[in-house]
């Protein structure tokens, strides 16, 4: 608990304004999932810190990090219900943290058995989408609130480094270059050379693959894994299939099933490093099958598995909106309207809709705002916002659609209404 207390923290206002009104629930099992790494561990002790400044007695709290000593023997249900057993004390409600409950076989059942006590409030995490594929699905259906946590997106990049004292580009669009290029994981934040970012984030794919991947499905060709992942990654925010890349394996004399494919994919889902983003047909109202687009859980897996630094403007700063829009709770997809694109339909949480386009400029041409225009000005039978989001600084107005600046917008906090 001491490590508790001496930890500087900078604080993720934008998931604990999720999670507070959740903080003394005994029947909701708060589940924090999100790619390794990205700082689930941190607003567990955030949300501690919190309940101590309410007034909850330290020996109220039990907190067990399962990946870090004395606890790392803790993997069997009978073990984890003994550790629970053997620290609880205290009289009155109780406050159970769980950190990386998936090295835990059979949790499900302990968990449920203890917020069965009701004097429990309890919080756990896990970096793997397993975590909610068994028991405890089936089990507690409308007994769990999953709160998903990004690595840090633009806004939350400049607070961190703010609060550790890094320097911050006093020009914007170069504090967009950094975000870019060094990511969002919150220990990389803190260091001071991009080599060693990079170095950091090469090592956490390789942990990944180790803890939330291969521990969990059967790998029988470790370099076809790799290739499916260094072509998932390569082409974030392209419009893909599993048929292409089955084409282009064989182009590249690999030989691979498409369940094989499938499978590593959906690992990737699992693990977090992906996420997918389905299309939606506006006029028919139905997800589309078949071609879909991944987006990177943080920008930095790009650049730590390619030598070359050339920016790619669209998938970039798709890829940047998309997170900040996930990591605000928006639902997304991909919106086609007839043979035009939206880039993204967002739906709010009282399914309020938002369409978003996003490019690095539209001042290069008057070919290039209409092509950006297009699809949104198509867009008809609602009164929902719209949005052209670009780096410009120059603002265009054009048929009610909102054009602003991405970096203001984000570093501003704002939200899609």
């Amino acid at each position: 608990m001491n490590q508790i207390f001496d930890e500087l923290l900078y604080f993720r206002e934008k998931y604990l304004s999720k999670i507070r009104g959740f903080y003394h629930e005994g029947e909701i099992i708060k589940v924090l999932t999100g790619v390794r790494r990205c700082g689930k561990s941190s607003i567990l002790k955030m949300i501690v810190r919190e309940l101590l400044s309410q007034g909850v007695k330290e020996e109220n709290i039990l907190f067990f990090n399962l990946d870090r000593r004395p606890y790392t023997t803790t993997n069997t249900a009978e073990q984890l219900d003994c550790l629970i057993e053997k620290n609880n004390k205290a009289s009155g409600m109780k406050y159970l943290f769980i950190d990386e409950i998936q090295n835990v076989k059979g949790f499900e059942t302990v968990i449920n058995s203890w917020r069965e006590e009701g004097d429990y409030s309890i919080f756990i995490t896990g970096s793997n989408s397993y975590l909610l594929s068994g028991e405890l699905v089936t089990k507690l259906t409308g007994r769990y609130l999953e709160f998903n946590i990004l690595p840090l997106t633009l806004e939350e990049f400049v607070g961190m480094k703010m609060f550790f004292g890094k320097e911050v580009p006093a020009d914007k669009q170069d504090i967009l270059s950094e975000y870019i290029y060094e990511g969002g994981f919150p220990y990389a934040v803190r260091l001071d050379s991009l080599k060693d970012k990079r170095a950091y984030v090469t090592g956490l794919i390789e942990e990944i693959y180790q803890k939330d991947i291969r521990s969990r499905i059967q790998i029988r060709n470790r370099t076809v894994f790799d290739a499916v992942l260094k072509y998932i990654v390569n082409n974030y925010g392209t419009t893909t299939s599993i048929e292409n890349i089955v084409k282009d394996f064989r182009k590249n004399n690999v030989s691979v099933k498409r369940e094989t494919i499938a499978r590593y994919i959906k690992a990737l889902e699992n693990a977090k490093i992906i996420s997918e983003c389905r299309r939606f047909d506006m006029k028919s109202r139905k997800s589309l099958r078949g071609e879909k687009k991944y987006y990177l859980s943080d920008l930095s897996f790009f650049f730590a598995m390619n030598t070359d630094n050339r920016i790619n403007f669209g998938p970039v700063l798709e890829n940047i909106v998309y997170n900040y829009a996930f990591s605000m709770g928006y639902s997304i997809s991909i919106g086609k309207i007839g043979k035009l694109e939206c880039d993204f339909i967002l739906r709010d949480t009282e399914l309020n809709y938002a369409y978003v386009q996003v490019a690095y400029t539209i001042l290069e041409s008057k070919a290039t705002e209409d092509r950006e225009y297009r699809s949104l000005e198509a867009i008809t039978g609602d009164n929902y916002p719209r949005y052209v989001m670009t780096t410009d600084r120059l603002i265009q107005y054009r048929n009610g659609i909102n054009h602003v600046n991405l970096i203001d917008f984000i570093l501003e906090n704002k939200s899609f209404e």
